[in-house]
C-alpha cells in the first residue's frame, strides 16, 4: 500500500503543516503522488469504462519510521465492484465480505423488498387498486362542481334585496341542499377509498415498516463498525462522531470516501501524514460539474465532521478563507438614498461566521442604516448596491423581484467558446452533501443566463454575460458545465482548476432611483 516516488522528489520541500482538505491548493508533493496514480488508473484498460464514468481519487503523502517520503492512494466507494485492490489502502470497514452480517441483513431486506413488488405487481392488487383510484377520480369530478355552486350562491346573496322573498328563500334553500348533498357523497367516497386502500394495503404496509426499520439497524450497525483513528491515537465509532453535528446520524456512504481511508490506513500502520489532495477521474457526474484531474476538496457533508476528528494530534493549515484580508471597497456612485461599491475579490457581501471583513460591516461602519440589496460571491468582485434606509431598501429590492435591475458580469473563461452569443438555462439547486456546491437538475429552480463573447485570444475567452435570474454560483455552473459553455472560468476553485483568484467582475449595474424615478447607470472595468 505504501507507494515510494518513481523520481527523485528530495528537490521539492516538505510541507510546514497539515493539508486544510475543505479549501486547499495541492502541495507540489501531492501533484507528484496524484500523477503516478493517474498513470496507474491509466494503464487499467479493464476499469477503463468504469472510471470513465467518474470516481474521485486521493493520495496522502506520509513520512514512514525510517525517515522515507511515500505516498498512498485510495478510492472512493468501491472499485470493480471490491473495496480491496493491492494499490490502494484498505476500507475502514469492509462491507462487502461474504460472511459480513451485511451481507446476510442486506438479503433479508432484498427478501421483503422482493415480497412487496410481488404484492404491488399480482394482477388482483394492479386491478383493485385501479378501480378504486377510479372511484375516487370520479367523485373528485362531481365534487369540481363545488365552486360554481358557491359563485352562484354569492350571486344570489348579491341581488338578495331587488327579489321575491319567498323565491329567494327557495332558490337558496335548494342550492344549500344540492351542495350539503355534494359534500356529503365527497366525504363519503373519500373516506370508503381511503379504508378500502388501507385494507389493500394491510399485508404491503407491515412489510415497508419492517423494511425501514431494518435498513435503519443495519445503517446504524455498520457505522458503529466504522472505528475511526486520530493522529492522537484515539478512536471513535461513526455514531459517536455525528453525534455533535446537526445531523446527528451519519449520512450514507459516510467513511467511504478516499480521505478517511488514507488516514486511517496511515494511522494504523505508524505513517506520518504530511499532505493531502483528491481528484476527479473521468466524466461529470449526472448534473455537476467536475473537470477530469482536477483537485477536488473533501466533502461538507459526509467527511468534514470525520476528518475534522481524525485530524486531531497534526499540525493543520488554517482555513485559508478565514485568513483572506480584502481591500477595501470603492465607492462609485453615492447619494444620501444608496451607494455604489466596487467589491474587492475575497470580501463577503454580508457578514458570515469566519471574521472575514464583509461588504455589510464595512457599510454599517459607516451608514447607520446600511442594508444590502443584493449579494456576490466572496470570490466575485464588482458593483454593489447598498440602501441607506429601509424605505429605498424595499423599493430596489422589489426591482431585484420585479427584474428591471439590470446586470452585467466580465469572465474570463479557460477554453475558447465556438458560438459569438446564446442563451443558458439550466435549472440548479443545492448539492447538499458538497455545500455550497450547486448542481443542475430538472427539479432545480429556474436559471437562465444570456452571454456575449468580448474576445477570444490565447486559448481563452472574455464574456459579457447577463443574468436573467440571480442563483447561487449561476455564471460559474452556467460557464463550466458540459451544457452551458463547457469551459469554467479561470480562477474557480469550485468547478474548475483554482487559482491566485477568480475571472468573475461584476461589471454593469442599471437600476431606478427609488426617490427621483431616473435611470441610473454604474460600470466598473475588472482589474486582473
Amino acid at each position: 500500500m505504501y507507494h515510494s516516488f518513481t523520481e527523485s522528489v528530495k528537490h521539492i520541500d516538505l510541507p510546514k503543516r497539515f493539508t486544510w482538505p475543505f479549501f486547499y491548493s495541492p502541495h507540489p508533493l501531492c501533484c507528484a503522488a496524484a500523477a503516478e496514480v493517474q498513470r496507474y488508473i491509466g494503464s487499467r484498460s479493464d476499469w477503463a469504462e468504469e472510471l470513465s464514468q467518474g470516481k474521485m481519487f486521493g493520495v496522502l503523502v506520509v513520512r514512514n519510521t525510517a525517515g522515507e517520503v511515500g505516498f498512498l492512494a485510495a478510492f472512493s466507494g468501491n472499485l470493480a465492484g471490491e473495496n480491496f485492490h493491492e494499490y490502494f489502502v484498505p476500507p475502514v470497514y469492509d462491507m462487502l465480505q461474504p460472511d459480513d452480517f451485511f451481507r446476510r441483513e442486506e438479503a433479508e431486506i432484498s427478501a421483503i423488498n422482493n415480497r412487496i413488488k410481488e404484492l404491488e405487481l399480482s394482477p388482483e392488487y394492479v386491478a383493485r387498486e385501479q378501480a378504486l383510484q377510479s372511484r375516487l377520480r370520479e367523485a373528485e369530478s362531481l365534487y369540481s362542481e363545488m365552486p360554481l355552486l358557491k359563485a352562484e350562491k354569492e350571486h344570489l346573496q348579491a341581488i338578495k334585496a331587488e327579489s321575491d322573498v319567498a323565491w329567494w328563500q327557495h332558490q337558496i334553500s335548494s342550492l344549500n341542499s344540492r351542495m350539503q348533498r355534494l359534500k356529503t357523497h365527497y366525504d363519503k367516497e373519500r373516506r370508503a377509498v381511503a379504508e378500502e386502500l388501507k385494507a389493500l394495503r394491510s399485508e404491503i404496509e407491515p412489510l415497508q415498516a419492517e423494511r425501514a426499520a431494518r435498513s435503519a439497524a443495519l445503517q446504524r450497525e455498520i457505522f458503529l463498525r466504522f472505528n475511526m483513528r486520530n493522529a492522537l491515537g484515539e478512536e471513535r465509532n461513526m455514531c459517536d462522531i455525528f453525534a455533535s453535528t446537526p445531523q446527528k446520524e451519519p449520512p450514507a456512504g459516510a467513511g467511504e470516501c478516499a480521505a478517511p481511508k488514507l488516514l486511517q490506513y496511515a494511522y494504523l500502520n505508524g505513517l506520518h501524514p504530511l499532505c493531502m489532495a483528491e481528484f476527479w477521474w473521468g466524466e461529470s457526474p449526472r448534473g455537476e460539474v467536475r473537470q477530469h484531474g482536477n483537485f477536488y476538496p473533501s466533502c461538507n457533508s459526509k467527511c468534514k465532521p470525520i476528518l475534522l476528528y481524525m485530524m486531531q494530534g497534526l499540525e493543520v493549515d488554517d482555513n485559508p478563507l478565514e485568513q483572506i484580508v480584502p481591500a477595501e471597497p470603492t465607492i462609485l456612485w453615492e447619494d444620501d438614498t444608496l451607494v455604489v461599491i466596487d467589491k474587492p475579490e475575497g470580501m463577503l457581501s454580508v457578514e458570515g461566521k469566519s471574521g472575514v471583513l464583509s461588504a455589510e460591516r464595512w457599510a454599517k461602519g459607516r451608514y447607520a442604516e446600511a442594508m444590502m440589496v443584493h449579494r456576490l460571491d466572496q470570490s466575485t468582485s464588482g458593483i454593489l448596491l447598498i440602501a441607506k434606509d429601509k424605505t429605498a431598501h424595499k423599493a430596489l429590492q422589489e426591482q431585484f423581484i420585479k427584474h428591471t435591475i439590470k446586470k452585467e458580469y466580465m469572465a474570463l473563461l479557460e477554453g475558447v467558446v465556438a458560438e459569438d452569443s446564446g442563451r443558458i438555462a439550466l435549472s440548479l439547486k443545492l448539492d447538499y452533501e458538497n455545500r455550497p456546491r450547486q448542481m443542475v437538475a430538472v427539479d432545480g429552480r429556474s436559471a437562465v443566463t444570456e452571454y456575449e463573447v468580448v474576445e477570444r485570444c490565447e486559448g481563452r475567452t472574455l464574456v459579457r454575460f447577463r443574468p436573467l435570474t440571480g442563483r447561487t454560483h449561476q455564471l460559474r455552473v452556467h460557464s463550466a458545465h458540459h451544457k452551458g459553455l463547457g469551459t469554467p472560468i479561470v480562477g474557480d476553485d469550485i468547478y474548475g482548476r483554482g487559482g491566485d483568484r477568480l475571472h468573475l467582475h461584476a461589471s454593469r449595474l442599471e437600476f431606478t432611483h427609488p426617490v427621483s424615478g431616473e435611470r441610473v447607470v454604474v460600470e466598473s472595468l475588472p482589474k486582473w
